[in-house]
């Protein structure tokens, strides 16, 4: 199979070819934040200009990055330092750092209740801090390890993969109380997650045994399984479009439309070594993915244009 993606440009990056993490697109600034981690930095690309703005320091073992166009704010977790940084989207500045559980992973904000969670992975659980001062709000234990977090802004709840029992964790945020447990049968290691709200689907991506599952989240029951390729990472979906991208670490890059409630797989192929790391911009319909070796074999930001 091959993919319905067009190549646009690549976009220098700095620093070494040390590992990339999560990517987060503010859409409105055209402001992309990519988490450097093998430099324990946070790149900061303006994409209409196609251009680096600024990297970000001081962000040990970063992971993920979520950035909040709302608020004006980036958050990121330091896994080395299991802190969660909360930096000033225009300027960079460092706002102030919260300690979290054992290394923090993945990111999600609940604008109800103007609270970031992060995913501690191996600490099986997640952190709650307050989104403007960075004090603990709490933290939920989800009874394995955690893989990623999401907000389902239609009930109010949050999502998260519990990887080591192979199911979704839903969870009050306020009460801080799992609610309900979605068993997800056909899935090894449930990492990956993302949400399609209007839909009422959730999107899991199993990096044990490279499945997609779509999950209903009415009947809260697996509707579909799709291959993908191997050891998949990190998910974006383009809701305007409705089309998902499925970035794995073995570089491979799975793309599906979402017509009806029901995914069609559209193109799988190796993109790029490292090529772990997808955002996309829902206005533009272009996709991002940043590696250690372009074309130049230095470190890129690939940028793709959707396509027959």
């Amino acid at each position: 199979m091959t993919l319905p993606l067009h190549p646009v440009k690549e976009i220098a990056l700095p620093g070494d070819s040390s590992r990339f993490d999560y990517a987060s697109l503010d859409p409105g600034r055209g402001l992309l934040f990519i988490a450097h981690l093998g430099a324990s930095q946070a790149i900061e690309v303006d994409v209409h200009a196609g251009r680096v703005v600024r990297t970000i320091d001081g962000l040990p073992g970063v992971h993920g990055v979520l950035v909040v166009p709302a608020l004006h704010r980036v958050y990121a977790t330091a896994t080395d330092a299991n802190q969660v940084v909360a930096l000033d989207e225009t300027t960079g500045t460092v706002l102030h750092r919260s300690p979290t559980g054992d290394y923090p992973d993945g990111l999600a904000y609940d604008p109800v209740h103007g609270t970031v969670w992060a995913t501690n992975e191996s600490g099986g659980s997640e952190t709650v801090v307050d989104a403007a001062t960075g004090a603990a709000r709490g933290t939920v234990p989800v009874g394995g390890e955690a893989g990623n977090v999401a907000y389902d802004p239609t009930t109010r709840r949050m999502l998260v993969d519990v990887q080591t029992r192979n199911e979704l964790a839903v969870i009050d945020p306020a009460t801080l109380r799992i609610t309900r447990r979605v068993p997800l049968p056909g899935c090894d290691h449930d990492h990956g997650l993302i949400l399609a709200p209007a839909d009422r689907l959730a999107f899991v991506a199993c990096d044990g045994n490279a499945r997609l599952l779509t999950v209903d989240l009415t009947t809260w029951h697996v509707t579909a399984t799709d291959q993908v390729g191997e050891d998949p990472d990190v998910l974006a979906y383009d809701p305007a479009a409705g089309r998902l991208y499925v970035a794995a670490e073995s570089g491979w890059v799975t793309t599906a439309d979402n017509h009806n409630r029901r995914l069609t797989i559209t193109g799988r192929a190796h993109l790029a070594d490292g090529a772990h790391v997808v955002a996309v911009d829902p206005t533009t319909h272009l996709s991002y993915y940043p590696v250690p070796h372009g074309s130049a074999g230095h470190p890129t930001l690939l940028v793709y244009r959707p396509g027959p």
